[in-house]
């Protein structure tokens, strides 16, 4: 069964070409689109100072970071976590940006390589939402995930929040996951169809409770009618027949 692992990194700044670095990355598993508990998480030592902009985003020191395994340290462990699994990360350009640099540095080929495919949720929710707000707090409020724990940003309360995220954004495709057995299908347009000739209706007769009080609603409506319902203007006929039949 495929494995999918959401993915998200906190960096020292925007740039991974200008030589900032990851300090943080956080991978949850999922299998047939469930948690499975089969975390990765890692707090790094970049070898620089974060940005003080990038500080105020996930909290994280640079004294706290000091003592933490440098990338290359964690990176076979890292690509033995992800291989041949599809990665879902939000804004993907940039998480596989740091990490195709950060395995650069150490020898190793990039994402692409070692992944069987990258999902992109912000592409995805600019398609279901074009012209709203798709961060991942503005979904987690759209799709009712509980971030009230989100205060800065931090990779693995970033990726559980992600999964809840995109379970949501793809729930209709668990219709996809009914086993139909031996339905037929339409050639014409690929429509699973069913036989249901075979199929008998049962007919459920109304009590005498349910009658009596379907003719009092009816009287109700024909006193408001001043006596023109359609059905009281029927009765004289249907009497009619009855009596020659």
């Amino acid at each position: 069964m495929s494995r999918q692992i959401v993915l998200d990194t906190e960096t020292t700044g925007l740039s991974a070409e200008g030589g900032d670095r990851i300090i943080e990355i956080g991978c949850v598993e999922l299998v047939a689109r469930k948690l499975t508990g089969n975390n990765l998480h890692f707090y790094l030592n970049p070898e620089r100072d974060s940005h003080e902009d990038a500080l105020k985003v996930h909290g994280i020191s640079n004294e706290f970071l000091r003592d933490k395994p440098k990338f290359a340290e964690v990176a076979h462990e890292i690509v033995a976590y992800l291989k041949g699994a599809e990665v879902i990360i939000h804004n993907a350009a940039f998480d596989v940006g740091f990490l195709n640099k950060e395995f650069e540095r150490v020898g190793l080929p990039g994402m692409d390589v070692h992944v069987d495919l990258v999902t992109d949720t912000l592409a995805m929710a600019k398609q279901l939402y074009p012209g709203k707000r798709n961060s991942l707090d503005s979904l987690c409020d759209r799709l009712g995930v509980d971030n009230s724990g989100r205060t800065l940003h931090g990779a693995l309360l970033d990726a559980e929040l992600l999964a809840d995220v995109y379970i949501n954004l793809t729930r209709g495709q668990d219709a996809l996951l009914i086993d139909l057995g031996n339905v037929g299908e339409d050639e014409a347009s690929g429509t699973p169809r069913m036989d249901l000739s075979g199929f008998v209706l049962p007919v459920l007769a109304a009590n005498p409770q349910e009658l009596a009080a379907h003719d009092g609603m009816l009287t109700q409506l024909d006193k408001a009618s001043g006596g023109k319902t359609v059905w009281r203007k029927a009765e004289p006929a249907q009497n009619a027949e009855s009596a020659v039949a």
